[in-house]
């Protein structure tokens, strides 16, 4: 018998549930190796000394972040299909606008223990605008271009993803504690601001990340199609995809502000740097990269069965409560980790880029908090499902 939470929503497809379902799951192995690994950097994949295990645990949850963007703006597609444009447009701005506030407050706390998200950089109160702060505004930007049809936000979403590389010459590709550029830099590169006491972290460039909600929304008459006929495009379009990848990258001409080059050290060294693309901000060739798979995966998502599937759909279909849940979980139990390890309360209610020096577990040890994570949210988010399945307030829209 199947364990599976049954959904009656029109607009639901186990297979882009599932899809989200296992990208989260992924997500969380990324957060664990943030919060718990020993003398852990934000970014390992620039160690040229990086180990293949360490290269893969980074590069797996690079499938993440333009996964759950690109299938944000296909659910919003399909949800168009029940709502006229202006309900539509409405409900993507005022939830757009309620996830930059998560980020900004909810988000940050988590991060820091602090009230607020209070983190103290160089005096300011330190507020990183990530994943959902790109979400947020992408829904932003999409309820106004959604007026415009599926066709001109497709071509648009996908103008965007193949051209803002272009850019690379012209805006400055920064840090993230950049701040010495202005505001609008923000669109194409990470940096930060200072506004009154807030210190604002732009790690999540914003414009690819509106071209890949875009193509999503555009899209999303792919999944209104039968079965074997969008099963079949998504693998087709998947296969093109990766091999777009392969020969882009190899051509090494464009996609990418850095370049590929043969490694000295072997084959090994010579893979991950082929695969080491951009993520801040997504470069063209970084999402070839990790939508293909995606599409390729999605095309047999259908087929599979069994209690994994159920657990990745059900995962799915409660996204936003597994991504605020988990960031509280996962730095309580660092918290009690710091504290086994001798290090004080003070020391660990902090964002993990400030933890002390000589904390934390080998990757090994990651991987087993990651296990217990999941372990500890499936019931919460079963019980989240469950609520979401059976009720239509219209609240339960913006979890």
């Amino acid at each position: 018998m199947s364990n599976a939470v049954a959904d009656g929503r029109g607009y639901r497809l186990s297979s882009i549930d599932m899809l989200r379902g296992l990208v989260i799951v992924i997500m969380a192995i990324d957060h664990c190796r943030d919060f718990f690994m020993l003398a852990g950097v934000q970014d390992p994949m620039h160690d040229p000394n990086i180990t293949p295990a360490l290269f893969l645990t980074r590069w797996i949850t690079h499938f993440c972040a333009p996964v759950f963007v690109l299938l944000a703006g296909t659910s919003a597609g399909l949800m168009a299909a029940r709502k006229g444009a202006s309900a539509m447009g409405r409900f993507l701005l005022l939830r757009g606008l309620w996830l930059i506030a998560v980020e900004c407050f909810v988000i940050s706390t988590a991060f820091t223990f602090s009230p607020g998200g209070v983190a103290q950089v160089g005096g300011h109160v330190l507020v990183p605008l990530q994943v959902i702060w790109a979400i947020g505004a992408s829904m932003v930007a999409l309820s106004g271009a959604q007026f415009l049809g599926r066709r001109t936000c497709l071509g648009i979403g996908a103008a965007i993803i193949l051209c803002h590389n272009l850019l690379d010459p012209v805006w400055p590709v920064t840090g993230m504690f950049d701040m010495q550029w202005p505001i609008w830099v923000a669109l194409h590169s990470g940096m930060s601001m200072i506004l009154g006491p807030f210190h604002f972290m732009f790690a999540y460039p914003l414009l690819p990340w509106i071209g890949v909600m875009l193509l999503g929304y555009g899209s999303s008459g792919l999944f209104e199609l039968p079965p074997e006929r969008r099963n079949a495009r998504l693998l087709r379009i998947g296969l093109a995809l990766c091999v777009a990848f392969v020969a882009v990258r190899a051509l090494d001409v464009y996609g990418d502000p850095h370049a590929f080059r043969p490694h000295a050290d072997g084959l090994s060294a010579t893979v991950m740097a082929f695969l080491n693309t951009t993520k801040y901000p997504p470069s063209l060739l970084y999402l070839l990269m990790t939508l293909g798979p995606a599409a390729v995966f999605c095309a047999f998502a259908d087929r599979m069965q069994g209690a994994i599937k159920d657990g990745l759909v059900m995962f799915g279909r409660v996204p936003f409560a597994f991504y605020v849940a988990h960031f509280y979980l996962i730095h309580a139990l660092s918290v009690l980790l710091g504290l086994y390890q001798g290090f004080s309360l003070h020391e660990m209610l902090n964002i993990f880029l400030f933890y002390p020096k000589g904390y934390g577990v080998p990757l090994p040890g990651v991987y087993a908090f990651w296990v217990v994570v999941l372990a500890v949210l499936y019931p919460f988010c079963r019980w989240v499902a469950g609520v979401k399945a059976r009720r239509r307030d219209w609240w339960l829209s913006y979890l």
